[in-house]
């Protein structure tokens, strides 16, 4: 049957209608939905770049203390070497030292005698 240029259609399609139409709203709503996961997913992945990005700058400028403090390290133990070796010559020339003082107080003691030997020998 037709009215006004529109044909009625079977009660039947009526449900079709309907199921096809729950299809489309259905699905719409899965689309929307996941829409949304994606952009909450998206969010999260730039704020995870963010966090990675400033993670990675303090890192670099930990490195670079690191860095730094290796440097002083190496130089401090270049200055304990250049130490070791001072106080170990050092340490050579006190020796040398007492070694001459000993020699001289022999010395000295040598020529006490010796006169104290020709003092009492000539009286």
């Amino acid at each position: 049957m037709s009215y006004g240029g529109y044909t009625q259609l079977p009660s039947g399609s009526i449900d079709h209608e309907h199921r096809q139409q729950q299809v489309v709203t259905n699905t719409y709503n899965v689309l929307q939905s996941t829409s949304e996961s994606i952009a909450r997913s998206t969010q999260v992945a730039l704020q995870t770049e963010n966090i990675g990005a400033e993670v990675l700058g303090e890192l670099g400028e930990q490195r670079e203390s690191l860095l730094r403090t290796t440097r002083r390290l190496e130089d401090a133990d270049q200055e304990l070497s250049k130490s070791r070796i001072i106080i170990r010559k050092l340490r050579h020339e006190v020796l040398y030292n007492r070694i001459v003082l000993i020699l001289i107080i022999i010395l000295e003691l040598g020529i006490l005698i010796g006169l104290l030997v020709l003092k009492f020998a000539h009286l």
